[in-house]
């Protein structure tokens, strides 16, 4: 094979979903298949002037847009969720073979469900205009208008899921969205910016794929008037920085070091499973997974065995297998962390419960679950937020130290405690978090808002004050 030609797809209809975005000519760049390092097709390579192009059309289409009204916008946004379920299973298949994750479990079948789940909840939502006063002094009203042009920079890991959080509100109340997809997982996000196309009006939505220029460059651009970014804590800065220029609004989700704390009274074996998806949803590559867990004492043993009971039974492999359920990581860098980190605690004397090697027989980018004991605050492994499939588990025999170690980092995107429900919640207060479950970690609701505090970001994604974040109060007074 050359190094031009791109690997033959697995169906008819995954040719088609790449032949739609341009994908199978000779231009632009390789994006490999993250199981096997094959090519799948190729990403269009576009630059600052293709961006002004898009902001440009955006803006102009913006009015129109708007004046159609919510009734007519939500409308088409449903008829949006069920062109993407018309697609699902090549979208699926796309995403599996681009980002690694599987077909099956809470992954990439999954992840095309929820972006259709999504487009109709935020076309479904109501937003009724508030009477803020209405008494002998007079009449006001609070009411939300669109911003103008939303700036989506998106990430790698949930990127079709995630880029649906980020326009399908913003679409919704009125505005036109510029998506720029990670450079990561390209494909599969223009794909499904495609599908929605065959709805939406155009240049109501366009993407524009390339590097971090572009991300700069729409930041701060002077017709956007409002950016949605979830990645690190680091580009987020920049984000905040190059915002600047143009005051646009922020939706920052940034990265997250999700501590779970499981109280003495709790029962190992029925809390493993739900402990287990919540540490290694996506193979660990999810912003809000369970990254560090805090054990007491008296379940300390208990709870690491039922752990390592679950992660036995989870098969690990290319995504397009059926029988999966865990797959690769994603990139290199990635890999590198994980990898640097789980070798960091084994020198530092943690005890390696489960894997702790690459998992080479599988491929380049395979790591097993990792779970490590025996380890403390302060081990990078805690400290640093992994991002992969290695989960550390910290004894602690005090509930008041769990909850320091647990509020002690400057992240804070959610964490979970694990236990009887009332103490739980108890516990759950004291905890600084923008989310704090209660016997599971990091599930979303499409009605349930959701952001962090600290260094995890803010605003409000979801539901009514997701709307709301993508629009612009007005006060009618009189």
């Amino acid at each position: 094979m050359s190094e031009h030609t791109p690997t033959v797809p697995t169906t008819t209809e995954d040719s088609a979903l790449l032949e739609r975005i341009g994908a199978t000519g000779r231009d632009g760049r390789d994006v490999p298949d993250a199981a096997t390092r094959e090519t799948i097709g190729r990403a269009p390579l576009q630059g600052v002037d293709d961006l002004e192009d898009a902001v440009a059309r955006a803006r102009a289409a913006q009015p129109a847009w708007e004046a159609l009204g919510h009734t007519e916008r939500s409308r088409l946004l449903t008829a949006a969720a069920d062109a993407v379920e018309e697609h699902a299973e090549a979208l699926a298949r796309l995403l599996s073979r681009e980002q690694g994750k599987p077909l099956n479990g809470p992954n990439a079948r999954f992840e095309v469900g929820a972006c259709a789940a999504w487009l109709r909840t935020a076309a479904a939502t109501p937003l009724e205009t508030e009477v803020i006063l209405d008494d002998e002094t007079g009449h006001a009203e609070l009411t939300y208008r669109a911003i103008g042009v939303v700036g989506a920079i998106g990430p790698w890991n949930w990127p079709l899921m995630i880029t649906i959080w980020q326009i399908a509100a913003a679409l919704r109340m009125g505005n036109t969205a510029v998506v720029k997809p990670s450079e990561y997982t390209t494909l599969s996000v223009l794909a499904l910016l495609s599908v929605l196309n065959d709805v939406l009006p155009p240049d109501v939505l366009i993407g524009v794929a390339g590097d971090r220029e572009i991300g700069a460059r729409l930041t701060a651009h002077p017709l956007v008037g409002k950016v949605m970014f979830t990645g690190s804590t680091a580009t987020g800065r920049r984000i905040v920085e190059g915002s600047a220029q143009n005051l646009a609004r922020l939706t920052l989700e940034l990265g997250g070091n999700d501590a779970g704390i499981v109280l003495p009274g709790a029962d190992p074996a029925a809390i493993a499973q739900d402990l287990f998806w919540g540490a290694f949803i996506n193979t660990g590559q999810t912003c809000a997974a369970l990254k560090r867990l805090y054990v007491h004492d008296s379940l300390y043993e208990q709870v690491v065995e039922a752990l390592a009971a679950v992660a036995a039974t989870m098969p690990m492999g290319n995504g397009l297998d059926e029988d999966n359920v865990l797959g690769p990581l994603q990139n290199r860098a990635q890999f590198d962390i994980v990898s640097r980190l789980v070798d960091d605690a084994r020198e530092r004397g943690a005890r390696i419960v489960t894997g702790g090697t690459p998992a080479s027989d599988l491929g380049e980018l395979f790591y097993p679950v990792t779970l490590v004991a025996d380890i403390a605050d302060g081990a990078p492994l805690v400290d640093e937020e992994q991002f992969g499939p290695a989960l550390p588990i910290i004894r602690y025999s005090d509930v008041d130290d769990a909850v320091r170690s647990a509020n002690g980092l400057d992240v804070g995107l959610g964490a979970s405690v694990w236990g009887d429900r009332d103490e739980a919640r108890a516990v759950a207060a004291r905890v600084q978090a923008g989310t704090v479950w209660i016997n599971s970690h990091g599930g979303v609701h499409p009605m349930i808002p959701f952001g962090g505090v600290k260094g995890s970001g803010y605003g409000l994604e979801f539901g009514v004050e997701g709307l709301k974040s993508v629009a612009v109060p007005q006060i009618i007074n009189g």
